[in-house]
């Protein structure tokens, strides 16, 4: 299992070069990834001052070596898949091939976000992803979908990553086309809702979600026990950490991502696996 954060880019210490910063801790601290949040206004809330997460990410591209990095996530209905196409394929060289694509539908109480439906931002993030994985190879693109039209067109830089440039899927997993588009692509990083509000995830849904997936699919989870998480199959363990001042944000990625311990049910002794 790998461990990471994730934070918006917004607030004190959260501009490119504070980011930059923290990202050198994060690297430094041992984790394994660090991913933004893709807003333009955090939450809806304009009095925060929120960073373009793109240019953050490069400014974190360039700051690093080992990490890996990404958005969990982009609501791409927000976003033109060909433009979000070139930036993760210079996003990916400029890291040496250590980009992650965290893609979702969008939250409803972004302002920035047309309002449709989720029916049609749903239709609108299939059609985005299916454009940008055709771009991705390089070839000329003709494409005929209900939201978004492609005339021959082509984008001939190439990711360092094959075959792709992974791309999670967030959203939630209860509903039953994200489910669909989870298994279609390379990851998730799903959150759980129902009627009465959030649902904790369980390594139940983590094996629901890896049933049928080879080695190579990602299962991004955040939760109490890290350790129970793993042994179902997830790949990935997440700790958000909310807006806060840059000395208590770096406090917390200073104590390093949690140790995974098991039991050997024979001697009962535990085991350091991080």
């Amino acid at each position: 299992m790998r461990f990471s954060v994730t934070v918006g880019a917004v607030g004190e210490g959260r501009d490119p070069r504070g980011l930059a910063e923290l990202a050198r801790a994060v690297e430094d601290s041992g984790w394994d990834g660090m991913f933004l949040e893709d807003y333009l206004v955090y939450q809806g809330d304009a009095s925060r001052p929120t960073y373009d997460p793109w240019i953050c990410l490069a400014a974190m591209a360039v700051a690093t070596e080992r990490i890996r990095i990404g958005t969990t996530v982009t609501p791409l209905p927000r976003r033109r898949p060909w433009k979000v196409a070139a930036e993760v394929v210079a996003l990916d060289r400029l890291s040496n091939g250590r980009m992650i694509l965290g893609v979702g539908s969008g939250d409803p109480g972004d302002p920035f976000l047309e309002r449709h439906s989720p029916k049609v931002l749903a239709e609108m993030l299939n059609e985005g992803l299916s454009i940008i994985d055709q771009l991705w190879t390089g070839q000329p693109v003709t494409f005929r979908g209900t939201h978004y039209t492609l005339n021959d067109a082509q984008l001939t830089a190439r990711a360092v990553q094959e075959p792709r440039v992974p791309v999670w899927v967030g959203g939630n997993m209860l509903v039953p086309a994200v489910h669909r588009r989870i298994r279609r692509w390379d990851g998730s990083c799903a959150y759980k809702r129902g009627p009465e509000g959030a649902l904790e995830i369980t390594p139940e849904d983590v094996r629901r979600l890896r049933a049928g997936r080879g080695r190579d699919f990602d299962v991004k989870v955040s939760g109490v026990d890290p350790a129970l998480f793993a042994e179902a199959g997830a790949t990935w363990w997440g700790r958000w950490i909310p807006p806060l001042p840059v000395a208590d944000t770096i406090a917390i990625v200073r104590q390093g991502p949690p140790a995974l311990w098991t039991v050997d049910n024979a001697t009962k002794s535990g085991r350091d696996c991080r």
